[in-house]
């Protein structure tokens, strides 16, 4: 079976809700991924066979497949196709193990995976409110309820039983919180991110632009400090969970070219890594975030690796007792993982989190003259993607 790699990555630096990036229409945000793409690859336009696309939320200006919206609006033909895919949280890490399957199979050589969210624009909870609204109902069915008996599905009920579980104090979250802002703080300023993002022009929510670029995550709080952080207002009475220990809402996007041995030779490019394991996994979907744990000693058995075989992890950052719980379960060393810092600083922007995560990794394993990766994150319904990449 043929190879799988990745010869180029990039994302755009995370926008606040409301914030630098809220003016851009999503579709023309990705577009502007693709075409930073086709400019770090070298490749020709024509030589990509596909674009898949992950997007959480599929309505409004992120409806009619926004895979194929952001190909037409991009510098690649008409003639490459376009789609879309949701795996919540993990859907353009989905679309990333779906582009190396691709090429492996050896039915494609050339294949975009991306992602992108305006969480600025259509709002995380916009759309189980409408849907309702317009008699239109809801995802849990009778056989869910009767399966899943009790409330709706919910991520902040699952954070908090995850640091029940766990036993993480707020105090330990907490310190996990701060300890994101600084490491992404740090890599800000020491210019870790520079060769991952891409810049792009400033556009508010108000509609006014200029000269100036966003190259930089507008998250992060520059000045933050530990006791600021534990005095921000629980999510709920005798809870652990608060806004400053979970992910912020971020618009942005993301994206990696993938190719086979055929792939590289007809772009003439170099490989930044090679895709060493895929995999994703399945788990209780009322704690619902759980599944990276399960998940990541799976794909290592798959693998045939240890876990100190690996040299970076990124570990989505949806909520702190996520990340802590999966130090917990697989010994990993805590020094290793989200060295730049994770979502509660620099963003969580659903779709185009799993590309933006993998651009991370590779770029951050160079940096660093690393050779392993590994990524995973939570995703809604109780499930796990979990991919591992070698530095070439």
């Amino acid at each position: 079976m043929a190879e799988a790699y990745i010869v180029a990555a990039t994302r755009t630096a995370g926008g606040k809700r409301g914030g630098r990036l809220s003016g851009w229409h999503p579709v023309d945000l990705a577009a502007q991924v693709i075409d930073a793409l086709l400019e770090r690859s070298g490749a020709d336009p024509a030589l990509v066979e596909d674009v898949i696309m992950g997007c959480v939320l599929q309505a409004g200006e992120q409806a009619g497949c926004i895979g194929r919206m952001a190909v037409l609006a991009s510098k690649l033909p008409q003639s490459v196709p376009g789609t879309t895919i949701d795996r919540q949280c993990g859907s353009s890490q989905q679309a990333l193990h779906f582009a190396a399957q691709a090429v492996m199979s050896g039915t494609m050589d050339c294949v975009i995976a991306a992602g992108v969210e305006s969480m600025s624009r259509i709002p995380m909870a916009v759309l189980p409110k409408a849907y309702r609204e317009a008699g239109l109902g809801h995802y849990m069915s009778p056989q869910i309820h009767a399966r899943y008996p009790g409330p709706d599905f919910s991520q902040f009920s699952g954070a908090e039983m995850m640091a029940e579980k766990y036993k993480l104090s707020k105090a330990e979250l907490d310190r996990f919180s701060f300890q994101s802002h600084e490491r992404a703080k740090a890599a800000t300023l020491e210019g870790a991110f520079n060769a991952e993002i891409e810049p792009v022009a400033v556009r508010n929510a108000d509609g006014s632009t200029g000269s100036e670029l966003h190259r930089a995550d507008e998250g992060i709080r520059m000045d933050a400090t530990l006791e600021g952080i534990a005095g921000v207002k629980l999510l709920r009475e005798g809870g652990y969970i608060t806004a400053a220990s979970a992910s912020q809402i971020c618009d942005g996007a993301s994206g990696v070219v993938v190719v086979n041995e055929r792939g590289l030779k007809a772009l003439g490019a170099k490989p930044l890594a090679r895709i060493h394991h895929i995999s994703v996994l399945g788990g209780d979907p009322v704690i619902m975030l759980e599944a990276p744990l399960p998940a990541t000693l799976h794909a290592l058995k798959k693998a045939g690796m240890k876990i100190d075989d690996i040299d970076l992890f990124e570990i989505n950052e949806a909520f702190a007792s996520v990340p802590l719980a999966w130090l917990q379960v697989t010994g990993a060393d805590p020094a290793r993982m989200n060295v730049n810092g994770g979502a509660i600083a620099l963003g969580h922007p659903l779709g185009a989190s799993g590309t933006k995560l993998m651009t991370t990794l590779v770029h951050a394993l160079a940096r660093r003259g690393k050779r392993y990766g590994l990524q995973t994150m939570c995703e809604g319904g109780g499930q796990a993607n979990v991919t591992i990449v070698e530095r070439l």
